[in-house]
């Protein structure tokens, strides 16, 4: 018997480019896309193992887990870092990008974290890209989260290197990923001795072995399905239309927030401040004497599919997170999440209002 899925013919070197060609419109950008075979991971580990090394100054901007992951990388890369931290609940500004550029201004590698949807923040990159480019420093940026929930402008806003994957807000699968990647990013890594070569790390060996060859022959059997999902999934992004699927996120953290606050029973926004709250998942703070993962637990028992989840790590006692991308980004997903926390609140004597909340939804989120 034959089977759709397994007895395909093989992909060919012309449709994986006309993939990544896709990928490239909706970046905004003009550079070179490489669409790598494997979950993002993989593109953000190799960007900045082919870019940074001994004699780099990194300046890496933690907002989230993922910029602590990037420090480290690139410390072990042999570069020297200068870590920004800011409080999860906020952003980092340009100002503050400004301001390291004036007390290290030897600083030529800059990571950053578009939108963080373990902490449910987001990052002005259209403020900060021409900060960095004015100091000539590197852009790596990891709009993992962000692409297809907010704006991604490669070009405009200067980007360097700018990872995405599809399982988040484009609703695509998690098995490839992709990097956009400059002249000056391409540079950089040939002048570097220790960027990866003969690894599946490499992005190098793409650039040697695909794009200069004219993108005619793939160097190893693609990851067929997904790449097939993955084309699937701009089908979609492309017939609704990128700014209504953006549009269609924004309505959706908004009405989370606006909901949670009306709910009552002490949840409140984890972000302080709305503006620097991520369109792909909306974080809020469990009830003082709560136990975050309790309550997740007890409101994923009336509704086990609804993407709620408790933060990661040490933020798993206090941080709630709803997670509104992709399929999930609607007013369906939006009043069950609220009727759910608010069931399990009111179980532990709390005070709330679900038919408060549920009108604020749906106010904020027409």
């Amino acid at each position: 018997m034959t089977h759709p899925f397994l007895d395909l013919a093989p992909l060919s070197a012309a449709r994986f480019a006309s993939i990544e060609d896709r990928v490239a419109r909706l970046l905004h950008t003009g550079q070179d896309v490489v669409i790598m075979q494997g979950e993002a991971l993989l593109p953000l580990e190799g960007a900045i193992r082919a870019a940074a090394g001994p004699g780099t100054t990194a300046l890496n901007v933690i907002t989230g887990p993922y910029g602590q992951t990037f420090g480290n990388w690139l410390r072990d890369c042999g570069a020297d870092v200068i870590d920004l931290a800011v409080p999860f609940h906020t952003a980092v500004t340009a100002e503050q990008i400004r301001a390291a550029f004036a007390e290290r201004p030897e600083i030529d590698f800059v990571s950053l974290v578009h939108a963080e949807a373990a902490t449910g923040n987001t990052n002005p990159v259209a403020e900060i890209g021409p900060v960095v480019r004015e100091h000539g420093a590197l852009f790596y940026l990891d709009a993992v989260a962000s692409v297809g929930a907010e704006p991604v402008l490669v070009d405009a806003w200067g980007v360097d290197l700018c990872v995405i994957g599809a399982q988040k807000a484009m609703g695509g699968p998690a098995g490839v990923s992709a990097v956009s990647v400059s002249e000056r990013a391409w540079a950089r890594m040939a002048a570097n001795p220790r960027a990866p070569r003969r690894s599946y790390l490499s992005l190098l060996d793409w650039k040697e072995r695909w794009i200069d060859g004219g993108r005619t022959a793939l160097p190893h059997a693609p990851a067929q399905l997904e790449m097939l999902a993955l084309e699937a999934c701009l089908d979609r992004i492309e017939a609704q239309g990128l700014d209504a699927v953006i549009a269609r996120h924004a309505r959706a953290a908004a009405a989370t927030r606006a909901g949670a606050l009306a709910l009552g029973g002490g949840l409140e926004p984890y972000v302080h401040d709305a503006a620097d709250a991520a369109p792909v998942a909306t974080t809020l703070r469990a009830p003082a004497g709560s136990d975050a993962a309790e309550l997740v637990a007890r409101a994923l028992e009336s509704d086990p599919g609804l993407p709620v989840s408790a933060g990661g790590g040490a933020l798993a006692k206090e941080m709630i997170r709803v997670n509104h991308y992709g399929p999930d980004a609607t007013p369906a997903t939006v009043r069950g999440a609220l009727v759910a926390l608010g069931q399990a609140l009111a179980e532990r004597g709390l005070a709330v209002d679900v038919t408060a909340a549920l009108g604020a939804a749906n106010a904020a989120g027409r």
